[in-house]
């Protein structure tokens, strides 16, 4: 990957809807040149998935919570199965600490968040932070381009 390669996928991060046309002007190199490397990093695996981000407000959910859960080793799968069949879990990462997994989750009232998390305590313990404000973000990593 060169320092194009990480311009055009910081461009990508900012509007993945921009036209391969918008591109090669940006980076002042031709349409077809981009089109070779877009589907280069695609195929590398540095673009995994263009995705549309969504106003969870405006479709109604809006409760957006963090939750932690200490979940044992050995229910790990157990529990992995579980979460992928809720749809409000929007992401789970298996991290460090007091706390083996951090769950992003959105619901549209705080009875519903309650009725999950209750369920949820099936596998350990659980700590839930309900935000009250988005400031920053979600944005893509910035790509330091070395020319």
């Amino acid at each position: 990957m060169d320092a194009l390669d990480r311009k055009i996928l910081n461009i990508m991060q900012k509007n993945s809807r921009i036209t391969v046309k918008q591109i090669a002007e940006e980076c002042f190199i031709s349409s077809p040149s981009v089109s070779v490397r877009l589907q280069n990093l695609e195929s590398l695996g540095y673009i995994r998935t263009y995705q549309a981000v969504l106003d969870h407000q405006k479709l109604g959910f809006l409760i957006k919570a963090y939750v932690n859960c200490a979940v044992n080793a050995k229910d790990k799968q157990d529990f992995y199965r579980y979460i992928e069949e809720i749809p409000n879990v929007v992401e789970c990462d298996c991290i460090t600490g007091d706390y083996s997994m951090l769950l992003k989750v959105y619901f549209t009232n705080t009875i519903e968040l309650d009725e999950f998390i209750t369920d949820l305590q099936r596998f350990g313990d659980t700590k839930t932070h309900i935000v009250f404000s988005t400031n920053v973000g979600p944005r893509g990593l910035q790509i330091q381009i070395n020319e």
